[in-house]
């Protein structure tokens, strides 16, 4: 959602300086590397893999940052003053500054060349984009020889695929009928093919509908999504499932609140 909207608006504009205001974040910002690689340099488009957004400017260089739990990424007026939180600005010869601010201090902001970005540590791990032509239920499946576990945590595993969060995982299981305490192992191979389905059907409802706003979400312009207000059963513990009326309930898996409904996910 985030590259979406900010990618129209910074195509093609140069950035003249980077000022870093505050280095610490979850690991620190080296402000010497982002103006070597960035200063002068025109923005030539942007990308996303898993949480990460790409910038990738002329040179063969790559911004890349990493929102965290409570990261912002806005395009302001080069004068508009420093935000509290506000720890990374790049300033662009168009008058305009891109910011970034995260008051908990978990986003990431670095830059390396792009030819390094699929071996570098970052995303070498990384498992399949889950709107890329790559997945599908035969992978998901693959992956899960050999292994137990509930599937709901099998699905946020980013190794296995990127991008499937907390909320996201909850509405999918749901979607797809299939109950998030289910061990991988005991997953059929069409439950599998639904599930892929149901994933890339509620990504793509988000991204349709601007994202999910519980926290901090913003997009490039500082509008909140609103996909919340189609969430069937994330957050609705205690209400009426809107398809058999039974009520959602809520479990807690590996630290993090999964809602189900018991009646459509046996």
């Amino acid at each position: 959602m985030l590259r979406r909207s900010l990618e129209p608006r910074i195509r093609g504009k140069r950035i003249e300086t980077v000022r870093v205001w505050s280095s610490a974040l979850r690991e620190p910002v080296n402000g010497q590397i982002l103006r070597r690689r960035l200063m002068g340099r025109r923005v030539l488009g942007a990308d996303r893999r898993a949480k990460y957004l790409l910038l990738h400017v002329e040179g063969g260089s790559t911004l890349v940052v990493h929102l965290g739990m409570s990261g912002q990424l806005t395009l302001v007026g080069k004068a508009e003053p420093r935000q509290a939180h506000e720890h990374v600005g790049f300033f662009l010869t168009s008058g305009e500054r891109l910011r970034f601010r995260d008051p908990r201090r978990f986003g990431l902001v670095f830059a390396l060349p792009t030819a390094r970005l699929l071996t570098d540590r970052h995303f070498r791990h990384l498992g399949v984009e889950p709107l890329g032509p790559s997945f599908s239920g035969q992978v998901l499946a693959a992956r899960a020889e050999g292994r137990r576990g509930p599937v709901k945590n099998y699905l946020m595993d980013a190794r296995v695929a990127v991008g499937v969060g907390n909320i996201y995982a909850s509405e999918a299981l749901f979607d797809a009928g299939i109950h998030p305490r289910r061990s991988v192992g005991r997953i059929s191979a069409a439950s599998w093919q639904r599930l892929a389905r149901s994933v890339r059907h509620t990504l793509g409802q988000a991204i349709e509908q601007g994202g999910t706003t519980l926290n901090d979400f913003t997009d490039g312009s500082g509008n909140e999504g609103y996909f919340q207000v189609s969430l069937e059963v994330y957050g609705r513990s205690g209400k009426d499932c809107s398809r058999c009326c039974a009520v959602i309930r809520k479990i807690v898996q590996a630290g993090r609140s999964t809602y189900y409904c018991p009646r459509c996910q046996r």
